[in-house]
């Protein structure tokens, strides 16, 4: 591991203190705050560190990076006496999260502060270059985390770290909740071996983490070695889920549409690793799947009879919009996740169960794609399902899931 500095935490006033086993934390308080949950870009401009007034701002964000008022940071930042916004990086979905997964984005200049606007997709890792941070004194990111491993914005997190600590400037990370809470844990880490740009780092495909937590694990344990600053959210539990901490809700992507979007997503992205369509160009993308030649009401009648907790499956028709990657402009037989009980529900043994079943059931048309290992974080999954010993893999990933549990406590920032 390599060396790295000791982190600093902007930590929010009516917010535990982090635990003690957490290393190298250095504790700013801000003002006491009214009652009720607020985002990091709050307790950030509230308390400003010493080490970003008056400094150059580099901000990494979209439609996400809001307050409770939903005034985008962008604007906060921009209108800050002690700050001066410089430039814009943008992620996957751009800046205001309307660009379709995987399209790149051009640069441009924002059309309110005259920021440029600076595409991390068109950088050939993904990375920002030092040409995008020439005039940066500090980087600050907030992008929604959603709470599954494969999501592209936590790489883009990593990426920026990298590139701060190569420069020699703070990073900064405005934290927000976790929108599926911040218990429950599942699936295996990720092999090194299958790291990719949808999963960089050891974690679950649900790690139960917030970006400034996952950040600190990063920065420490995976030895960044970042001059970080994480501003806290002020007054969350792990808990409370998105609808429980009074937040404005904003869709993290186009595709990303509701809570229950997310509640399924850490699973039902694995689908995108098929020739099973994961419900892009339908209503409710990660919610549902389908094919041409799926027999929807026997399969469902099938993972209906596991009584797997907290899901129950409906057999439905999906019309597949013309602009569809898989069945385009069809109305094909499709399978909807009905979550009765979010707590017990748990979405990546249930979807590679409903996988598994749907493969059994039409082993001529069901078929991989070259995406799944990297989205399943390695090739156990593929080779488990092939030769039928997938019940006995889900139980070794439980067991790994609670083992990461324990390992990620000194990197936990919220009681």
């Amino acid at each position: 591991m390599k060396a790295f500095a000791p982190a600093l935490l902007l930590l929010a006033a009516c917010q535990a203190p982090a635990p003690a086993e957490h290393p190298g934390a250095a504790v700013a308080t801000s003002p006491a705050a009214a009652a009720g949950v607020r985002p990091g870009i709050e307790t950030f401009l509230a308390d400003l560190p010493a080490a970003v007034r008056g400094k150059r701002v580099g901000l990494i964000t979209n439609h996400t990076g809001i307050d409770r008022a939903r005034t985008p940071d962008i604007d906060l930042i921009a209108q800050h006496p002690e700050l001066t916004l410089v430039a814009l990086l943008a992620p996957e979905h751009g800046i205001r999260g309307n660009v379709m997964d995987g399209e790149h984005i051009q640069d441009e200049v924002d059309p309110k502060t005259g920021v440029p606007v600076y595409s991390l997709y068109l950088s050939e890792d993904r990375a920002p270059t030092p040409a995008m941070l020439k005039d940066v004194d500090v980087l600050v990111y907030d992008l929604q985390e959603v709470g599954g491993r494969t999501w592209t914005y936590v790489s883009t997190m990593a990426l920026a770290m990298q590139a701060a600590k190569a420069k020699g400037i703070p990073f900064v990370v405005l934290d927000r909740p976790n929108p599926i809470g911040g218990e429950i844990v599942e699936g295996a880490l990720l092999d090194p071996r299958f790291a990719s740009f949808v999963g960089m780092y050891p974690i679950p495909a649900r790690h139960g983490m917030t970006v400034g937590e996952l950040a600190t694990l990063f920065n420490e344990k995976y030895g960044i070695g970042a001059n970080l600053i994480v501003a806290r959210v002020a007054n969350w539990r792990r808990s409370q889920w998105q609808d429980e901490t009074g937040l404005p809700w904003v869709n993290p992507s186009p595709n990303l549409r509701s809570l229950a979007a997310l509640t399924s997503y850490p699973g039902t992205v694995y689908f995108e690793g098929t020739s099973v369509a994961e419900g892009r160009g339908t209503d409710r993308p990660f919610e549902q799947v389908g094919a041409s030649w799926l027999d929807a009401p026997r399969v469902a009648a099938i993972m209906n009879a596991k009584q797997l907790p907290g899901i129950r499956f409906e057999a439905v028709t999906l019309p597949m919009e013309p602009t569809a990657r898989k069945f385009p402009g069809q109305a094909i037989p499709g399978i909807r996740f009905v979550v009765t009980d979010r707590q017990a529900y748990r979405p990546v043994r249930t979807a590679l169960l409903l996988i598994d079943e749907i493969r059994r059931q039409h082993p001529a048309d069901f078929a991989w794609t070259r995406t799944i290992d990297r989205l399943t974080g390695s090739d156990k999954v593929r080779l488990a399902i092939e030769g039928g010993r997938l019940l006995p893999l889900l139980d070794e990933w439980d067991r790994e899931a609670e083992e990461f549990r324990a390992a990620r406590k000194p990197y936990l920032l919220y009681p």
